[in-house]
């Protein structure tokens, strides 16, 4: 096996966060010798990342700041314009994903936790970035109910190849049982217009007693979500190919336990219940999803990677088709933080933001 080469370079000191562009010794994939490396760091639990045409990060901090990463790693002030968030528990500034068509029309959206009269609820919004931040902001989705607390919020964004965006939902934790009913965005994937219209092939469209933006249900916080690169399908975490109109299950049916080690589902399984793809007993507390199509690692290609909050790790899978033939876990020991947002650069390479007080942006690269 290769052995991990270990390069250093010189520690750039910026106004607004201190950047190592160092590698670490990484433990070799069983597919490609690999480094890890700091790219930014002293980002405040930072959540999204969207990587702008000319290489630039976007990268959302939960207490609702947003920022530009440049490719050196030097990180610029809070942007303006970002709408006011409840940073209360899990909430606050969460996902962020750039129009299909940002080019010409420069739009950003963003996922956040909003505050409401008697409660929060997660929103998204989108303006338009100019040179000291977002401008023309306007709200084009709110989940209903609003509910006080704060847990499980969501929530990434991820645009179709039809332009269409997806909006992932969580259940808040003390409304669960609604993730079984369509009559809430409380545990659902929603699809929406650019402008927060409803399409008109949405699955549930024209039922009574059901909200027209549900595209899926029985999710329970899904932080992870990208598109299939072969098929186009969205695909979700827990690993779940998120197809329109299906059930997910949660809390009717679960593979896992409470934190209190008390039994969710008497089974995983059910009829009408749509099995997941790959899931992890116990959880790993997955945030963040990948499918891999550079050619940075060619092994690699059609791999899809999964961030672990509470593991720590990231989760190779070696896909057949809509299977995980195998998983690997990368950054074994070396990774200490909590791995937040997983993306493919522009570069082919791959980043990670870790969520924690002093967050990092980190880049996997080959290491010969």
């Amino acid at each position: 096996m290769p052995r991990v080469a270990l390069r250093l370079a010189p520690l750039l000191i910026v106004a607004a966060a201190s950047v190592a562009c160092a590698a670490e010794n990484a433990p070799p994939s069983e597919r490609a010798p690999i480094r890890l490396v700091t790219v930014a760091e002293r980002l405040e639990h930072p959540w999204g990342l969207a990587f702008l045409p000319d290489g630039r990060a976007l990268v959302t901090e939960r207490p609702g700041r947003l920022r530009i990463v440049a490719r050196d790693g030097t990180v610029g002030p809070a942007l303006d314009g970002v709408p006011a968030v409840d940073a209360t528990g899990q909430g606050g500034l969460l996902g962020i994903a750039l129009d299909p068509d940002f080019a010409s029309n420069r739009l950003v959206y963003l996922s956040y936790a909003e505050p409401r009269e008697g409660g929060n609820g997660t929103a998204v919004a989108r303006g338009r970035l100019g040179e000291r931040g977002l401008t023309d902001v306007e709200v084009i989705f709110r989940q209903q109910p609003t509910v006080r607390g704060g847990h499980h919020f969501g929530s990434r964004l991820v645009f179709a190849r039809d332009g269409r965006l997806f909006v992932t939902l969580g259940e808040r934790n003390s409304e669960r049982a609604r993730a079984q009913t369509l009559d809430s965005h409380i545990g659902k994937v929603v699809r929406i217009e650019r402008d927060g219209g409803v399409p008109a092939d949405n699955p549930f469209v024209g039922r009574a007693g059901a909200l027209p933006e549900i595209w899926s249900y029985g999710h329970r916080n899904v932080q992870g979500a990208a598109l299939h690169p072969g098929t186009g399908e969205l695909w979700t975490n827990e690993l779940n190919r998120t197809l329109a109109g299906l059930n997910y299950g949660w809390p009717k049916v679960s593979y896992g336990v409470e934190y209190s080690g008390a039994t969710i589902s008497e089974s995983p399984t059910a009829p009408g219940i749509e099995p997941p793809v790959h899931y992890w007993v116990p959880s790993i507390a997955t945030s963040g999803l990948l499918f891999y199509t550079g050619d940075r690692f060619p092994k690699w290609r059609g791999n899809a990677f999964v961030g672990g909050l509470k593991s720590k790790q990231l989760s190779r899978l070696e896909m057949d088709g809509n299977k995980v033939v195998h998983e690997e876990v990368l950054l074994r020991g070396v990774l200490d933080q909590r791995v937040r947002d997983v993306a493919q650069g522009p570069d082919g390479l791959i980043y990670l933001l870790t969520d924690e007080d002093n967050g990092r942006l980190l880049r996997i690269e080959p290491a010969d």
